[in-house]
């Protein structure tokens, strides 16, 4: 019987060393930035009590949170009824305690509460690591996928909101992309205009329904409305508010011409300004600022302002989003701690650079010198030279073993090393190396002195 074929689950990736740098670059310049703006590194535990996560993400978000079976015999302890009648939703909490975390931000709100005593507010942390949701793999939706988050709690103020534009505008800049929009909206805003359309008591539904506008059009949203209990009139009102278009200060006055207004309009429109008053003194890179009265970001614990980002160019949904969400941690049994945050897409934010071939710049290889191993004769100064090299913090290796030159050009070509260096025994006697450009193919007698000096300044 032969060996099963290896494979990995679906939804989920093997990353090759080209690959793993590049991700590494997109991780190193959001760390970068995020550090630049005061944010403090955390980690929290892959796995969280399911009772932790449930009820955080809206009805949809509940279903993808992938649950894992206790240990041991998992249904000694379930409810006989529930197995017979096969009650899958009600059997979950007695199955499965925990489950893979489906955010950063939930488990932020939970070590908040758990380790208040411990840290300074307002608290400002950026977390970078995986997550997991057991959604639909297709093009840019994973199973298993890298956030890059920054989240302040204990602060109301408008600022950081206004940062977290300026933070998107840098990092997506930095990583060479020149046409991105930054989508923002206020849940109150929202709110407000249930309201003015006479249907208040159906706010959660119109955020599902409206949250779909730009998959499913205005037909589909009217008949999703619909399903949800707004009627067409009401319908017909809203429907034209979340087309308005513009700049964001533009949408606003129209809003103030168009909706009848209300206290949650106004407090959400005076949020807007002050916060779009923030960002007019901040650094402006490249992204367009867009006020999207559909944006809805589906997601429960949202109270305030909201943000989306999206990539020109290429057919990929959002690739970050957040907001303010001043009531999470009363969920903990801990209220008066404010927070709002924003989350970044590691590996969309891949998938957008690799389609637009933004990565060509990068190396391929961290190592950015080859000595080639010419004899056994050579292999003391080899090594020597090698210990200096890296002495100096410059990535280099040698070749594993003495071997014809076209090979060992050909291992630096294949990894994309930038150089070589070649000590055969003329060069040694004369007290030198040849250095090799693998790019241009030009050659030049380096003496050992200068050939640290010559590659920290390559």
């Amino acid at each position: 019987m032969s060996a099963p074929k290896p494979s990995i689950p679906s939804g989920t990736r093997d990353f090759l060393p080209l690959q793993t740098r590049r991700r590494q670059h997109i991780l190193q310049t959001a760390a970068r930035v995020f550090t630049k703006y005061g944010y403090q590194p955390i980690e929290t535990p892959a796995l969280e009590k399911l009772s932790v996560l449930t009820g955080k993400y809206g009805e949809e978000g509940d279903q993808l949170l992938f649950k894992v079976l206790n240990s041991g015999d998992y249904l000694a302890k379930a409810d006989a009824g529930l197995l017979a009648a096969r009650n899958s939703a009600a059997l979950a909490p007695q199955l499965c305690e925990r489950a893979l975390r489906y955010d950063l931000t939930v488990p932020f709100a939970r070590f908040v509460v758990m380790h208040q005593h411990e840290l300074e507010f307002p608290f400002k942390r950026y977390q970078m690591q995986p997550v997991w949701r057991a959604d639909r793999p297709q093009k840019g939706r994973y199973r298993e996928f890298w956030q890059c988050d920054v989240d302040v709690a204990g602060s109301t103020s408008l600022l950081h909101e206004a940062e977290f534009i300026a933070i998107y505008d840098e990092i997506l800049s930095a990583l060479g992309l020149t046409d991105f929009t930054i989508m923002l909206n206020h849940r109150k805003l929202l709110a407000g205009l249930a309201e003015a359309a006479g249907c208040a008591d159906k706010f959660t539904d119109l955020c599902v329904a409206i949250d779909k506008l730009d998959k499913i059009g205005p037909d589909g949203v009217r008949q999703e409305l619909s399903a949800r209990g707004i009627t067409p009139a009401q319908a017909e009102k809203l429907l034209p508010w979340f087309a308005l278009q513009g700049t964001p200060t533009q949408v606003l006055a129209q809003l103030q011409t168009q909706v009848p207004p209300n206290a949650l309009l106004s407090a959400a429109q005076a949020d807007l300004h002050q916060m779009l008053a923030y960002h007019a003194v901040m650094p402006h890179f490249r992204a367009q600022l867009r006020l999207d009265l559909s944006l809805a970001r589906g997601l429960n614990y949202y109270t305030g302002t909201i943000f989306e980002v999206r990539a020109g160019g290429v057919q990929i949904g959002s690739i970050g989003g957040g907001g303010r969400y001043d009531d999470l941690t009363g969920m903990f049994g801990k209220s008066g701690i404010p927070g709002a945050g924003i989350s970044l897409g590691a590996d969309r934010v891949y998938d957008v650079l690799d389609e637009l071939g933004l990565f060509a710049q990068l190396p391929h290889s961290g190592t950015q010198v080859l000595i080639i191993r010419f004899s056994p004769d050579s292999e003391a100064e080899e090594l020597t030279l090698l210990s200096r090299l890296r002495q100096a913090d410059i990535a280099a290796e040698v070749y594993h073993e003495p071997a014809r030159l076209g090979k060992q050009f050909g291992y630096a070509d294949k990894k994309q090393i930038p150089w070589c260096l070649v000590l055969g025994d003329e060069e040694r006697a004369a007290g030198k190396a040849t250095l090799k450009d693998m790019q241009s193919g030009a050659q030049q007698a380096v003496d050992f002195a200068g050939i640290v000096a010559k590659l920290q300044h390559a």
